[in-house]
């Protein structure tokens, strides 16, 4: 059993795992997100939001999404330098003819969305952690208003794009990444494989677009 974790296949096996869960919960918080931009009223987003940092479950859920975040870089960085000390020369002419063009960057990809994810939790997540960000009283319940905050950092048109292209370079490795997450768990026919294609162009457009509408939005109207 232990080999699961030594062996290059268990990796890639665990990693593609930590890759699924990740991709569920860009769905789950897509649409929590989208609140902010459905009503009017900032205080929809923020009782949302209360209740995924109160509620026992969710944070039972916090803890395995970070440890789904963290088993998946350690995974993916581990992997890489595989290849790397296994291939130290580089070919004076590399053959990517078998190669997709967004697997040759996936390391690239996801370096910039390591950056963007720490700077992302340090705007938000950290500030309510440590009781830095600002609250609101409504009904006699004191909430985070992450609403505002959001909404006054999408006023900022530097962070606008840095948050789009940040999400653009996420699709780049989402693209790619849900493809080869299925074929490691055993998915990799040409029957399943067109099905497959499709389903991971479907959601990698619809992540980009959902979470790139919320900022265009509040920038805009």
């Amino acid at each position: 059993m232990s080999g699961i974790f030594t062996s290059s296949i268990g990796k890639k096996l665990l990693m593609s795992l930590a890759g699924i869960f990740l991709i569920v919960f860009l769905l789950v918080h897509m649409g929590i997100n989208l609140l902010v931009i459905i009503f009017d009223d900032p205080i929809v987003y923020n009782r949302a939001a209360h209740f995924m940092s109160t509620n026992i479950l969710i944070k039972i859920f916090e803890i395995v999404l970070f440890g789904g975040i963290l088993l998946h870089v350690i995974y993916a960085l581990i992997l890489q330098a595989q290849n790397w000390i296994a291939r130290p020369k580089r070919y004076n002419k590399i053959n990517f003819a078998n190669t997709s063009f967004f697997s040759k960057f996936m390391i690239h990809t996801a370096l910039i969305i390591l950056v963007f994810l720490v700077i992302h939790m340090a705007d938000f997540y950290f500030k309510a952690k440590f009781g830095h960000g600002a609250e609101i009283l409504v009904d006699g319940v004191m909430y985070h208003d992450f609403a505002s905050e959001i909404v006054d950092k999408f006023k900022m048109l530097s962070f606008v794009i840095f948050y789009i292209a940040a999400f653009i370079f996420l699709g780049f490795h989402l693209i790619h990444g849900f493809q080869s997450a299925f074929k490691t768990l055993g998915l990799d026919h040409k029957k399943y494989n067109p099905a497959i294609q499709l389903a991971a162009i479907i959601y990698t457009v619809a992540v980009v677009a959902g979470y790139s509408i919320i900022p265009l939005m509040i920038y805009f109207l």
